[in-house]
């Protein structure tokens, strides 16, 4: 269980996110000067330097929106023109990219981050600009609607796996329909029917949180309130559920920290969104008592699962389930072990899910709130120092000890060691940033950092 430290606040985390931002800077630049876009998106590191993977393109959004944070952060042009020149002249194809589930992580990283910032006033952007950002936003969150599974009642966005696979991971693509949706935009169907983002984004939560989030109520022999499976699988005939499944867990029926961690994040931050909604607009969806509650319950079961099944520090290991965790003994009561012989840590969930708690606390607010707070600024106090901020200059990476796919066996494995460490990733080392920025806001008295502008 993590050991929350009640006395943290976001001012005092201001020496470690500056130390952040510094070893931030020549990463991001290394990364630009070397990896060449045309072989692929950097995903993870080997031996400290980026490399790509063939798998999707679901990346490059987080290398390109590392360098917009990184302007936020420190008011350090060049790395606005950065974000700016490589978003323009390489991020198109994800916007009409029709098979993904990813739009929230590519498109929302860059477009919607440099359009935040041109309506926050934080940088002066040309008229064209600004609706050019407008116009990327819109197509991105009615293409990611397009990629639609009907089942009774509802739907969901299927994952590259085909129509009957619902991923975890999603819940945080719904970004995207979010934006979309605030702009005034709407998917067009057949014989020109209007196809709402927002019912398209309530109906695919809702699956979510009844097929990939568990909440104790007996749904089978392994339901444990707050564990999430990696995803869920529909008869695609009559759309029925029929079971989970795991692409990059251990099992279905464990609980693979990343895809927790995304669904922590996805809620908390989609009942943030939903507060600056009117209640009309959520009327035809159920009301908004409905929709806030099962995203609320949604979000504190997975939050408490993660605060009382991670180790003390708020790192998690890579599954809940993974099958050598056993040999590390009581490995709950003290501080996670990077460089143990038997399971890798996931120090990218960790990333994930300090933002994730922080967002709920400040939604729930008082004694609810104050809990998740304490524990997200925690986590990103544990992460924002060794073993887990790399400060080598020689290492592209900035958050150590991230696995992408630990049972493919895509990690690297140093020489001497058994089980993947030391490592990064581009979603870790971006929600690192994001979460950083986050708390730099709130230490400042800044604007409230959101996906939406």
């Amino acid at each position: 269980m993590i050991d929350i430290d009640h006395a943290l606040t976001p001012v005092a985390l201001r020496p470690r996110l500056e130390r952040l931002w510094a070893a931030s800077a020549p990463k991001i630049r290394s990364i630009d000067a070397t990896c060449d876009p045309a072989k692929g998106a950097p995903v993870f590191t080997v031996a400290g330097r980026y490399t790509a993977r063939g798998w999707t393109e679901w990346t490059q959004g987080f290398q390109f929106g590392s360098a917009i944070l990184q302007y936020d952060a420190t008011g350090e042009r060049e790395f606005l023109e950065m974000g700016r020149a490589r978003t323009l002249t390489l991020m198109a194809p994800h916007l009409t990219h029709i098979g993904v589930h990813d739009h929230g992580f590519n498109n929302v990283s860059t477009y919607g981050n440099l359009y935040r910032l041109a309506k926050e006033g934080r940088v002066e952007a040309a008229e064209w600009e600004v609706h050019f950002h407008e116009l990327a936003l819109k197509v991105t969150g009615a293409v990611q609607a397009a990629r639609w599974t009907a089942i009774p009642g509802g739907g969901f966005i299927h994952s590259f796996n085909g129509p009957h696979s619902l991923f975890v991971d999603t819940i945080r693509s719904l970004r995207a329909l979010a934006v979309s949706h605030r702009l005034g935009h709407a998917l067009m169907g057949e014989n020109d029917r209007r196809i709402s983002l927002l019912e398209r984004l309530v109906m695919h939560a809702r699956a979510t949180a009844q097929s990939v989030v568990f909440y104790g109520e007996g749904r089978d022999a392994y339901d444990l309130r707050g564990r999430t499976a990696h995803e869920a699988v529909f008869n695609t005939n009559d759309g029925a559920f029929r079971c989970p499944s795991s692409q990059q867990g251990y099992s279905p029926f464990s609980t693979w920290t990343r895809g927790l961690a995304w669904a922590m994040c996805g809620f908390a931050e989609q009942l943030e969104f939903l507060k600056t909604l009117a209640d009309a607009e959520l009327e035809p969806l159920g009301g908004r008592a409905a929709v806030e509650g099962f995203m609320r319950k949604a979000a504190e079961a997975t939050c408490d699962f993660y605060i009382e099944h991670t180790p003390t520090d708020g790192v998690p290991y890579w599954d809940t389930g993974a099958p050598e965790l056993h040999k590390l003994g009581d490995y709950l009561h003290r501080p996670a072990d990077p460089y143990n012989d038997f399971e890798p840590v996931d120090a990218s969930a960790a990333a994930i899910a300090a933002q994730a708690l922080l967002r709920l606390g400040r939604y729930l607010g008082g004694e609810a709130g104050a809990r998740y707070t304490q524990a997200g600024l925690t986590v990103l106090h544990t992460l924002c120092a060794e073993p887990y901020l790399s400060t080598d200059p020689g290492h592209q990476g900035l958050l150590l000890h991230s696995v992408y796919h630990r049972p493919n066996g895509w990690d690297h494995v140093p020489e001497g060691r058994k089980v993947p460490c030391g490592e990064s990733s581009m979603w870790g080392d971006y929600h690192l940033r994001e979460a950083a920025l986050y708390v730099q806001r709130l230490a400042e008295g800044g604007p409230y950092l959101t996906f939406w502008a």
